[in-house]
Formats: structure tokens, sequence, C-alpha cells
């Protein structure tokens, strides 16, 4: 079945930098193109990024344009997140999702917290 496991969060300080780690399983990675998002408490989820099935296309957040960079590689089944100069308002629990499979579940997601 589909599982999306999501890795890499943690602690940092403001201007910290993390990598997250997504890696898929139970469908053929390749051909789907990808997205992360991330829930802040008490709101909704919210887009940060999406790469589009070769890596050759991306979108961006504005909030997050300039410091986020979403890579993929297609061997390893695996979305990364590269997260650097972060700030407090990056705060939240991230998820890794496939776009348009609203019946596909998600990951458990992994927490970032920025903070001094």
């Amino acid at each position: 079945q589909v599982q999306l496991v999501e890795s890499g969060g943690g602690s940092v300080q403001p201007g910290g930098s993390l990598r997250l780690s997504c890696v898929a399983s139970g469908f053929t990675f390749s051909s789907e193109a990808m997205t992360w998002y991330r829930k802040a408490p008490g709101k909704e989820p919210n887009l940060v990024a999406r790469i589009s099935l070769l890596g050759d296309s991306t979108y961006y957040t504005e909030s997050v344009k300039g410091r986020f960079t979403v890579s993929r590689d297609n061997s390893k089944n695996t979305l990364y997140l590269q997260m650097n100069n972060l700030k407090p308002e990056d705060t939240a629990v991230y998820y890794c999702s496939v776009p348009g499979r609203s019946d596909w579940p998600w990951g458990q997601g992994t927490r970032v917290t920025v903070s001094s």
C-alpha cells in the first residue's frame, strides 16, 4: 500500500538549516508530482512546495522562496526539502503528499521547531 515516511525535522535556532526527507513506497514514485505541506499549531495545512515528476519544475509558496529548495531522487523514491535561514514562523509539522491523490494516506509528518 501507499506509504510516505517523513524524517529530518528537529529544533533549530532562527537562521538555521534542516533537510527533510520523504521516502515513498507502494506506487511508482517517478510517475507522480510531489508536494510538501506544513501544518502549524491551530492552523490548516498549507502548501509549501511542489515538484514535477522529473524534478524540472518547482513551485514555492511566497514565504519560503529563496530559502527552501525542493528536490527528488527518483532512483531512491525520495523527496527532499532543504530549508535554510529558518524563521520562527516556519515552525510546523511538515508532510509530503501526492497531489491529486486525495484518497492516499499522508505520512506521520516531521516536526520542525524554530526558536531561540
